[in-house]
């Protein structure tokens, strides 16, 4: 199955020059704990409500800093034509729960999700990611680094 036949396509976004307050309303209106930053039709960025608290509140900026002050700049992102079964191995070995979708043209289409892979029929694939993304260490670990 290609990630095509299981994204999410309405995809809800915020650009660099909008306020931390304007994507966490976004954020709280979706339902959903990530959004998109595009620059126009360009993928520049992604931001998190845990971004919003912890490069953002933590750091001392408050709800009219920008987006593009605390936005997560290297994204990752997968192909509308990949196979659901390589996205999720992916997906275990960076440690992430989503992902934006673009076409062949670096676009992008959608997002998908581990939600949208169980519901597409790829459980047994999902645990699998899931094991690797819930692994003890990582870039958000409580131990010592």
């Amino acid at each position: 199955m290609k990630v095509s036949e299981c994204m999410t396509r309405d995809v809800k976004m915020t650009n660099p020059q909008e306020t931390l307050r304007s994507a966490a309303r976004a954020m709280v209106a979706l339902d959903a704990g990530v959004l998109p930053v595009s620059d126009g039709d360009k993928l520049v960025g992604m931001i998190t409500d845990r971004d919003i608290a912890v490069r953002g509140v933590a750091e001392g900026h408050g709800p009219d800093a920008r987006v593009a002050d605390v936005m997560s700049r290297e994204v990752m992102y997968c192909y509308d034509d990949e196979d659901c079964s390589a996205v999720l191995r992916n997906m275990g070995d960076i440690q992430v729960r989503r992902l934006p979708v673009l076409n062949r043209d670096k676009r992008l289409i959608g997002i998908v999700s581990l939600a949208d892979l169980v519901a597409a029929g790829q459980t047994a694939r999902a645990g699998e990611a899931l094991g690797g993304i819930v692994r003890p260490g990582g870039e958000h670990s409580q131990s010592i680094h």
